[in-house]
């Protein structure tokens, strides 16, 4: 019968080799990069990032969105980014009024402009309102983004799509994490430069 500092290592051990499984993934990485590129451009150009997700994933959306306006490592002038999942008026007022599919695509139309980034967080990849926040980006003309699991596919049709190879939550929220770290220090280092504190 399995300890409960086996079960601690197994995790550990599983958690260290989807990370393993992700830096062979070439393509993938190359994902990777080209959105951090993408978010730098998008700044530079006066742009903005908008985040989502559901459960854990909109608290990683938050986590995110929070890096940029205020900072990740250096300090320097935050950067316009907001999570769609925090204003609990709006979310409530679109849920009741227009369902719960519609919570994102409505603040996406209200708030996001013409070259401005959608990120949108999902482990599954499967939520009805990020398949919809996908069609607000369309029609806004914004490029969207789409960090999920690796059996995901509702949200292949987004611009970029970052699979993380894992089919565990668990797994995969903490790689989805890894990821927008990587987002935020990339971002970060190109627009600001300088010494960490």
């Amino acid at each position: 019968m399995d300890t409960l500092l086996d079960s601690v290592k197994a995790q550990v051990a599983e958690s260290a080799r989807v990370k393993e499984a992700l830096l062979q993934d070439g393509k993938t990485l190359e994902t990777v990069a080209e959105v951090a590129g993408l978010l730098v451009r998008t700044y530079r150009a006066s742009g903005k990032s908008l985040w989502a997700g559901n459960g854990g994933s909109a608290a990683d959306a938050q986590h995110m969105a929070a890096e940029l306006v205020n900072k990740f490592r250096l300090n320097r002038s935050g950067l316009p980014a907001m999570a769609l999942t925090v204003d609990t008026s709006v979310l409530t007022a679109i849920g009741n009024d227009y369902g719960f599919d519609q919570v994102f695509a409505r603040q996406i139309v209200a708030c996001g402009k013409r070259g401005d980034v959608f990120v949108g967080i999902s482990t599954s990849g499967n939520s009805a309102n990020l398949t919809e926040a996908l069609r607000a980006c369309r029609e806004q003309g914004l490029v969207s983004v789409a960090i999920v699991g690796a059996n995901a596919c509702a949200m292949d049709d987004y611009d970029y799509v970052i699979h993380v190879p894992s089919t565990d939550t668990p797994r995969i929220q903490e790689c989805q994490t890894l990821i927008g770290h990587i987002l935020c220090d990339h971002v970060e280092k190109s627009l600001f430069g300088g010494v960490k504190e």
